[in-house]
């Protein structure tokens, strides 16, 4: 057994042939989970190298991959078994095939001929058609990878058979962000992109290659590789990093531990928070929060630690002194935290913004923070600090609404807090992150203005496509702008809406056909449908109501009249009733949505005459959710079980293959709703049909919610009322 780390170059450089058995499963990676990450990994190295050319960047590590030789003649190629590491060498294959079809296109032809030593073997010592591949996927994978790898440039993909195959996916998501990127700056930087980007592809990537001869036991080395065991967090190895450096040079590790780092293993930093799609400890968080706003650097997990380590030496500090900067910078970040879970009482305006940040679920926003009030740094106007957080605000507030992506906000982040470190620009932080936030055009990027808001919210489903905490937070915003709240102005009484307690009510009810019947001769009931889950509909209680009491009708003892009289707490439930003096309709949810619309464009505004350009460049390319995307994402595995939720049906079992099929009673089915129907016999929603976890209720829709909501995506299936059965 030979264990060596290897670029792609050292992997894929010789005539081979590196063959999945076909016992393994299928591809599954998407681009959520992998193609992303990997694609903003590798861009991340070509900017590097693209910024400082005759610098070596710090490899980029991809994991582990274990070969096995094959035993075959004298003279004939090369061939090994992938026991582990499949989804990840086909992948390379597939990114390195799409970018050479992009430098191919660009006419750079000295780039493309180097990568395209990875991709293929030379025609001499290929015995037939499929030997010209290094990597062979499995069996079912085949035709697909056959077809798109082996399709000359520019790949048409309309007209391939195998178009909606997950590899074809992921080569059209890797061609696309390719051209994109290389058209980044003009065509008179496209040669140089992508020579950086092509270096990089072949060089600053990096993987462990575990070469197993033909005899030894290749399933032991696999189980002993993925064995479950205690793995060091970021703050950990930083930890062992700091003091064993302090010890070298014979530092008092015993006064440094005590009175810079021991606060760090308390349960409130030692507390596991989501970041992305996993969870850390916050201490590791908070390190990588950290070093981003020190460097204007985007850090991914993975890479903390041995950034740290460098910028240890780029700053040129004493250990000790940068022990006590983390310290002294950690007091800044536990009191954005602790002010965040401020629910009731006064709040000032940094604890407001750490609240209405942490419902918008983003931890991006921490290193701004950190750089903002940076108490080694000289301290910005207070004025110009409060502008800073009401103008990150207004673009995250108004991108949620709008329901843009979230996906380069750590990018914006870390340009952020380059530009604010440039020019002397720290002490007009407000003014400049609000001009460099209304200068930014692409759709990962933009500051939706006051129209796309009006058109957006007036028909938005807002109780159905936002998350029930943002949708309460802005909520909660308008009642306190009603109650006086406005820019530095104290509300009535001096007290704001408590935070995050009161529920969200539908003034028409869900179940309107009961007591609400539509407009005599009108007939347009998914209208409707549509039109009560829209914002001018919705409004907040201090308790949530039994069913009798919501589903009652306009007027009436048990009425929405009497009940919203009953919360007159709240001002904007008096404004209802002062400006309802009919029967709640159609007209008035439309006309409210209208004026809690303006409301919002008031507490978050835009510049004067700011007007979004929404790019229309961006393709973004999105198969439909389904059970090998959960697999992938590690929210279901391999062998669960899925039980039918009617009682009558809970002997019938399904049972998840490695392909995301279900197997019910040895019948192998392709989606949930299929296996359902063949258990019911009829039309069957199977994400609600089948629960995960019976005891707990948990179905599998509401698993496949959570992984859509970790990506920032929207829920197709519409909401499914109970069985009667």
């Amino acid at each position: 057994m030979e264990t060596q780390v290897r670029t792609p170059q050292a992997v894929f450089t010789q005539p081979q042939r590196l063959v999945v058995p076909l016992f393994q499963r299928p591809y599954v990676w998407n681009e959520e989970n992998q193609w992303e990450p990997l694609w903003r990994d590798l861009a991340r190295m070509a900017d590097r190298l693209l910024d400082n050319p005759q610098s070596r960047p710090s490899p980029h590590f991809l994991g582990a991959v274990v070969l096995q030789q094959i035993q075959n003649p004298s003279g004939s190629m090369q061939e090994r078994t992938i026991i582990d590491g499949q989804q990840r060498l086909t992948t390379l294959q597939v990114l390195f095939d799409a970018l050479h079809s992009q430098l191919v296109e660009f006419k750079i032809k000295a780039a493309a001929m180097r990568l395209e030593t990875l991709i293929v073997n030379p025609e001499a010592f290929c015995a037939k058609p499929e030997d010209r591949f290094k990597v062979w996927p499995t069996n079912r994978d085949r035709p697909a990878f056959n077809e798109v790898m082996g399709a000359d440039p520019p790949v048409d993909y309309s007209n391939l058979n195998h178009r909606s195959e997950r590899l074809v996916e992921a080569h059209i998501f890797f061609a696309i962000r390719a051209k994109q990127w290389l058209e980044a700056e003009g065509s008179d930087r496209v040669e140089l992109r992508a020579n950086c980007m092509e270096t990089a592809a072949r060089e600053f990537l990096q993987m462990v290659v575990i070469d197993l001869n033909a005899d030894e036991n290749a399933q032991e080395i696999f189980e002993t590789l993925n064995a479950r065991g205690a793995q060091l967090t970021a703050a950990d190895l930083i930890k062992n990093f700091i003091f064993q450096q302090l010890l070298e040079r014979g530092g008092d590790v015993e006064r440094s531990y005590e009175r810079h780092w021991k606060n760090f293993e308390t349960a409130f930093w030692e507390t596991e928070i989501a970041s992305g799609r996993f969870r850390y400890p916050r201490s590791s968080v908070f390190l990588n929060h950290w070093l981003a706003s020190q460097t204007g650097e985007e850090i991914v997990a993975r890479e903390v630690s041995t950034r740290f380590k460098r910028f240890s030496l780029e700053s040129n500090q004493e250990m000790n002194d940068l022990l006590a900067l983390l310290d002294r910078a950690s007091g800044v970040y536990r009191s954005f935290v602790d002010g965040g879970a401020k629910m009731t009482g006064p709040v000032d305006r940094f604890q407001l913004f750490a609240y209405r940040t942490g419902v918008l679920e983003s931890e991006v926003v921490k290193p701004l923070i950190l750089f903002l009030y940076n108490p080694e740094l000289p301290k910005i106007p207070n004025e110009q600090l409060d502008k800073a957080l009401s103008t990150i605000e207004s673009w995250m507030v108004r991108r949620m609404l709008v329901r843009a992506t979230t996906k380069s906000y750590t990018q914006v982040i870390a340009e952020l807090i380059r530009h604010l470190k440039g020019e002397n620009r720290r002490t007009t932080a407000g003014d400049s992150i609000e001009s460099f936030l209304a200068s930014q055009k692409s759709d990962g990027r933009y500051w939706p203005d006051d129209q796309e808001l009006r058109n957006t919210l007036r028909g938005l489903p807002a109780y159905r496509r936002l998350q029930r905490g943002r949708l309460r937070m802005v909520l909660e915003a308008i009642e306190d702008h009603l109650r006086g709240w406005k820019g530095d102005s104290t509300g009535l009484g001096g007290e704001r809406v408590t935070r995050g307690k009161y529920a969200i009510e539908h003034i028409m009810p869900r179940k309107w056909n009961l007591n609400w019947p539509l407009p005599e001769g009108s007939r347009v009931e998914v209208e409707r449908d549509a039109l009560i889950h829209t914002i001018g509909n919705l409004t907040l209680i201090t308790r949530r109501l039994n069913s009798k009491l919501s589903n009652g009708p306009w007027e009436g003892d048990a009425g929405k009249r009497q009940t919203l009289e009953s919360h007159d707490v709240l001002i904007m439930n008096r404004e209802i009733l002062k400006n309802q003096t009919e029967a709640w309709s159609d007209s008035s949810i439309r006309n409210r949505s209208d004026e809690l619309t303006n409301l919002i464009i008031e507490i978050w505004p835009v510049p004067e005459g700011h007007r979004s350009e929404q790019s229309s460049e961006t393709v973004t390319f999105r198969h439909r959710v389904d059970l090998t995307d959960l697999l992938s994402g590690g929210y279901v595995h391999v062998g669960d079980v899925f039980t039918p939720r009617p009682k009558k049906y809970v002997d019938f079992k399904a049972t998840l293959l490695s392909d995301g099929r279900l197997d019910v009673g040895g019948k192998i089915y392709s989606t949930p709703s299929e296996a359902g129907k063949s258990i019911r016999g009829r039309s069957t929603n199977g994400w609600y049909f089948f629960l995960v976890d019976p005891k707990l209720k948990l179905s599998l829709g509401q698993v496949r919610s959570k992984y859509l909501a970790s990506i920032s995506a929207d829920d197709e299936d519409d909401e499914v009322e109970d069985d009667d059965d």
